[in-house]
């Protein structure tokens, strides 16, 4: 049985895309809401509307440009995906991460995700860039449920989802501009609904430093993939309930746009290194 976003599927759309691009991207980047800024960075882009790519429908979030920008980052061919796919949407887990199977299918062999997030730890402000260090999948889905797809790694190890190697490359790039980077654990819940505060305490006591709706199912499917992972979340609030007032979607993206050109610079300069 053929899926609709497995293999041949990602195919059939790296097909579509790869003729309008002037070679194939080293690099992937999936930018988070609020965080298409950082394809503004991108020389020479070339502008693909989601619409136009088989198997992807349109984003729907506020934030989420939906479109494929290419070209070069840093000196190095790239790829950006400026919106993404939330199964808070009603789509399946395998469609939140088929964008990675089409920037792999493009040629891109690292990945690198970034997401808007809430802020768990005490010591993570709003504004705050954080490196991811690792994950916990708290959607309960996984989008390599089925038969197992061409490429893939059936039981693909998730004892280091992020690359430490780049990681380490993040912190002396973020040292080297001035940028004070702090790590942690991501949490990655389903949603669409914030945290109870009864549920943003026991994530704390779980290990969470943020938390979020997205970014687990795509490099899960990298990882299966054997992509090389990066991820960042940008601390936008705090946690809900740890703060005075509700947390808006307005305010997240208002946060983000703060801090968005912090991260969009520290990424170019890891990509130039790359």
């Amino acid at each position: 049985m053929t899926s609709p976003y497995g293999a041949a599927a990602a195919r059939a759309a790296a097909d579509t895309i790869a003729p309008k691009l002037g070679g194939a991207p080293r690099v992937g980047i999936i930018l988070g809401s609020g965080l298409g800024g950082i394809a503004r960075g991108i020389d020479r882009p070339v502008r693909i509307p989601y619409r136009d790519v088989p198997g992807f429908p349109s984003a729907t979030v506020v934030g989420h440009a939906g479109e494929i920008i290419a070209g070069a980052l840093g000196g190095t061919p790239a790829i950006a995906l400026s919106g993404r796919f939330h199964m808070y949407e009603g789509h399946d887990a395998a469609l939140a991460g088929f964008p990675v199977r089409v920037l792999h299918a493009l040629g891109a062999s690292t990945l690198i995700v970034s997401n808007a997030a809430g802020g768990v730890s005490p010591s993570l402000e709003p504004g705050t860039v954080m490196l991811i260090e690792d994950h916990v999948n708290f959607m309960f889905r996984n989008p390599l449920i089925g038969h197992l797809e061409p490429g893939d790694v059936r039981f693909p190890d998730m004892s280091e989802p992020y690359d430490r190697e780049l990681g380490d490359l993040a912190r002396r790039v973020a040292a080297e501009q001035g940028l004070a980077l702090a790590s942690g654990v991501y949490f990655g819940l389903l949603g669409p609904s914030y945290e109870t505060r009864a549920e943003v305490e026991m994530l704390a006591r779980l290990g969470a430093d943020a938390v979020g709706m997205s970014t687990v199912p795509e490099v899960i499917v990298a990882r299966a993939l054997g992509m090389r992972v990066l991820g960042f979340s940008c601390v936008t609030n705090l946690a809900c309930g740890l703060a005075a007032a509700p947390i808006t979607h307005d305010e997240v993206l208002e946060t983000t746009a703060k801090v968005a050109a912090q991260l969009q610079q520290l990424v170019r300069g890891i990509v130039s290194k790359l």
